[in-house]
């Protein structure tokens, strides 16, 4: 059998997940091994998670967080469904969420039979007042996106939060790749903005941690105790976690690259990574492509699909929007010479000279 090789990142533009940091790689091959799923047994990668669960509390603004580092922001949504589903006396329970948040809500609601409510968007944000008709005494959770999938837009999360407490529902914040960019902006996103409850924040993405390190934070404990089931033959006695062996390495190499990282070179990061989305956006608005404003490091342009098919047959990794635009994530691994050559196909292939 031919042997594979891992895909560089070279051509990769529309990933939330990028390189692991030189630390999160050290890291991670040192706890390979490890499960902190049984605590029990593995006693010192338990002790690392809950040091990653006090910094990931640092980076969302919550000083005595709850939560566990998950394999990633499907895990972390559908839990926080979970939470709100099993704390809730309706027998009818219904989430709401904008238009914008994850396919990992479609699965959390197929999965635990709660009715999946969508609101609008009102530019490309969470339309407030399409989410007030929605919600209704059998709303049990409300949802907001710090970052979303396609155009890294921030939803109005005190506003979210407030009609979530209004209708006794728990709020959830979705964070999974804007969390570590978001600190270093003006937006009101986090736990110190707003009463949010429940939030996915993911180390793996542009905390530059290793695959799989995802993050599920609650304001407090009695919230993951929604979650808890008995473990008989562990010598921990229950379990909030929705897989029962988990990786040692995804919570070593988060808190390794936490502890490098946070909060100067997450910034320092977040600057290049968003002066690289100016540019792009910039370069494609000046050849006449219509670009989304990015707010966030993510660019979506409005290249022809013919365009996006030839970009992709010389070894571009591009993904598009919903709605078809072009979409270039602009992770670490993502350099300006990088998108260089990209503006460089870009524009060879609107002078015909083909894929």
């Amino acid at each position: 059998m031919q042997r594979a090789e891992p895909q560089e990142f070279s051509r990769v533009l529309s990933s939330m997940c990028t390189e692991p940091h030189p630390t999160a790689r050290a890291a991670a091959e040192r706890f390979l091994a490890t499960n902190p799923g049984d605590p029990g047994t593995y006693e010192s990668v338990a002790a690392l998670e809950r040091e990653a669960v006090d910094l990931l509390g640092q980076v969302a603004g919550l000083p005595d967080p709850a939560g566990y580092v998950a394999s990633g922001g499907t895990e972390a949504n559908v839990q926080a469904v979970r939470i709100a589903r099993n704390r809730a006396s309706t027998r009818d329970p219904n989430v709401v969420a904008p238009a914008s948040a994850h396919f990992s809500f479609r699965k959390a609601a197929d999965i635990l039979g709660v009715e999946l409510r969508t609101a609008p968007l009102s530019e490309y944000r969470a339309n407030l007042e399409a989410v007030v008709e929605l919600v209704d005494d059998d709303t049990v959770l409300v949802v907001g996106v710090a970052g979303s999938t396609e155009y890294g837009r921030v939803d109005p999360i005190p506003a979210l939060a407030e009609l979530a407490a209004d209708a006794g529902a728990l709020c959830h914040v979705d964070a999974a790749w804007g969390g570590f960019v978001l600190p270093f902006s003006d937006h009101e996103w986090d736990f110190s903005d707003a009463p949010v409850d429940t939030m996915t924040i993911d180390p793996h993405k542009m905390g530059q941690a290793a695959v799989p390190a995802g993050g599920l934070l609650a304001r407090g404990p009695e919230l993951l105790d929604e979650l808890a089931i008995d473990t008989p033959y562990l010598e921990s006695t229950s379990q909030v976690t929705l897989t029962g062996t988990r990786s040692g390495a995804g919570v070593a190499s988060a808190v390794a690259v936490m502890e490098e990282l946070w909060p100067d070179g997450y910034e320092a990061q977040y600057r290049c990574s968003q002066a690289n989305a100016d540019w792009l956006a910039a370069e494609l608005g000046s050849r006449g492509y219509d670009a989304v404003e990015p707010v966030l490091p993510i660019v979506a342009a409005d290249l022809p699909d013919d365009r996006i098919a030839a970009l992709r047959e010389r070894g571009w990794r591009l993904s598009p929007t919903e709605a078809g635009e072009a979409r270039v994530v602009c992770m670490p691994h993502v350099t300006r010479s990088m998108l260089r050559e990209f503006v460089a196909d870009v524009d060879d292939l609107a002078d015909g000279r083909g894929a």
